[in-house]
């Protein structure tokens, strides 16, 4: 059986095929390279140049004023600490209930089959068409004044921690690593006595290490690079997040040292993605085949 390329090798067998195809792919990855890394390299190297440099017309390539002092600067200025500890909490406080309830969630749907489940899962993927920004209002005015309990959730970190756990392609990912788990092994277990949450303790859990490390990533990720929301629910200075800190401190503070700011801001979710981009791949595609 033959494998299919996208050039056929009859193709690259022709008297300079080879040599063309190398040039073609190389001009392309340079492209994709430019075009990817191209504002990172701007962002980075703009906080190492002084103010004037930065709004120079044409812009520099290469800084000409090596300034590294704007980086502290830019911590002590706008007080990154601080913000960096809020984001952090925030991030992990919703990481830990979006492992808890999307879990539970994605198990039930998956191994209990409860009535109506599929159409209980249709509406969640439905909402996935919604653009976020409709949702902004309503959930505003929820946590504004929460039903039932009739409380105030603003400057509390129940704002940011809720809405977060709704996230119905988290529980989707999940639903569909569980639903390869080999039905055979939860019954072995249900056999020797182990109940429902025994087996998801003790089996499924276990053996879903990569989906959950994806899931973990993205509910990071998805809290720290908020914007919009934590900025109308925190409006307390000394309780917003990395990015709406450093909006609000942007007045009257240089261009080089904001820029520095925002490299900072964007660090750690660089860094996670190049250590874990294996982890991400692989639990992506790991309930992709069963057996």
């Amino acid at each position: 059986m033959s494998t299919r390329t996208l050039i056929a090798p009859a193709r690259l067998a022709r008297p300079g095929g080879k040599a063309a195809y190398r040039i073609v792919l190389g001009l392309v990855l340079v492209l994709f390279t430019l075009v990817f890394l191209g504002p990172l390299y701007w962002l980075a190297s703009s906080g190492l140049k002084d103010a004037q440099e930065v709004i120079r017309t044409p812009p520099t390539l290469v800084p000409g004023t090596f300034t590294p002092g704007n980086y502290s600067r830019a911590w002590e200025v706008m007080d990154l600490s601080t913000l960096l500890l809020n984001t952090l909490y925030y991030a992990f406080g919703a990481l830990a209930f979006q492992l808890v309830l999307d879990v539970a969630a994605a198990y039930s749907l998956s191994k209990l089959r409860p009535v109506l489940g599929k159409a209980v899962l249709g509406m969640m993927l439905a909402t996935l068409m919604i653009p976020a920004t409709v949702l902004v209002v309503p959930q505003y005015l929820t946590v504004l004044d929460v039903p039932l309990v009739e409380r105030n959730l603003l400057n509390t970190p129940w704002a940011i921690w809720l809405p977060s756990v709704t996230n119905a392609f988290n529980i989707f990912l999940l639903k569909r690593f569980f639903d390869s788990v080999p039905e055979e092994l939860l019954d072995a277990a249900s056999i020797d006595g182990a109940g429902p949450f025994r087996i998801l303790w003790s089996i499924v859990l276990p053996i879903s290490r990569p989906i959950l490390g994806v899931v973990s990533i993205f509910a990071v990720v998805g809290v720290w690079k908020d914007f919009l929301w934590p900025m109308l629910t925190l409006p307390d200075p000394g309780k917003q997040t990395l990015n709406v800190g450093i909006y609000s401190l942007s007045n009257g503070v240089p261009v080089n040292v904001l820029i520095a700011a925002l490299t900072i801001a964007a660090l750690p979710t660089l860094v996670v993605f190049l250590v874990f981009q294996r982890n991400i791949m692989s639990g992506l595609t790991a309930g992709g085949l069963k057996g």
